[in-house]
């Protein structure tokens, strides 16, 4: 038996596109109140009539950077009353940079995606975890990667940050047992979202190249594996989700039509 999301308030970083967009629609047609946030707010606002229209009775848009420790902790700590008792968490945002050698790599690279995938997902858990404890409800939902399992060539550092959120959301979940709050790591493969072109900064021709003669997974198929996760009875817990299309087998096998 699956448990409803009517009504229940869901908080989803990075939700302006991808993984993040999608879950926002998935939960939205599950009756869940969405609270979305952003470095994009005018993404987020053109999104809020589709949404309302799919079913979310109430929406909460706001501007974040998740790498911004003050701004975290600020903006979540004056949200308005009615959106403070949050039921689900998905720590979304996140991205890659690069594809080359460690040793050769533009530290900046390196800045961004820890500050985002590690320290970001750390802030946001510390300033909304405690609420979940406190009334002994709710449910951590990380997205991590196949990358977080095994490292690949050129992806060291991205490889590291999702080892990182695959290990928080290990201990986070040791930390909590005991309450009634639950965590969950979704682990995708190749998903074919703006990741790539983020990746290589807007370079379309080798963003393509990444999903070229193969049928990648799609932001929807994550949204309803985070959401299959979110509705499971309370005695259940979903700690670890990985999936891929099918012609990957991991990081290095993976078949492409000719």
């Amino acid at each position: 038996m699956s448990t409803s999301l009517k009504d229940k308030i869901v908080f989803v970083t990075g939700a302006s596109s991808g993984i993040g967009a999608a879950a926002a629609m998935e939960f939205a047609r599950h009756g869940a109140k969405l609270l979305l946030c952003a470095r994009r707010l005018d993404r987020l606002q053109a999104m809020e009539a589709e949404l309302r229209d799919a079913g979310a009775p109430d929406i909460f848009n706001f501007q974040l950077d998740v790498r911004d420790r003050e701004a975290v902790h600020t903006t979540l700590g004056q949200l308005p009353e009615a959106w403070r008792a949050i039921d689900v968490l998905v720590n979304n945002a996140g991205l890659s940079r690069g594809l080359t050698k460690l040793y050769q790599d533009d530290i900046e690279n390196w800045e961004e995606m820890i500050d985002t995938n590690v320290k970001g997902l750390l802030y946001v858990t510390r300033a909304i975890v405690p609420g979940m404890v406190e009334r002994n409800h709710g449910h951590v939902i990380n997205i991590g990667s196949i990358a977080g399992h095994t490292a690949y060539p050129n992806g060291g550092v991205y490889c590291a940050t999702k080892a990182a959120e695959r290990f928080l959301s290990d201990g986070l979940r040791i930390d909590l047992n005991g309450t009634a709050v639950r965590v969950t790591s979704i682990d995708p493969g190749m998903v074919e979202t703006d990741f790539s072109r983020i990746r290589f900064r807007g370079d379309e021709e080798r963003a393509a190249k990444t999903y070229q003669h193969i049928d990648p997974l799609q932001a929807e198929d994550i949204a309803d594996a985070i959401v299959w996760a979110a509705t499971r009875p309370p005695h259940v817990s979903i700690q670890t989700v990985v999936l891929t299309p099918t012609a990957q087998a991991n990081p290095f096998v993976i078949t492409r039509k000719s």
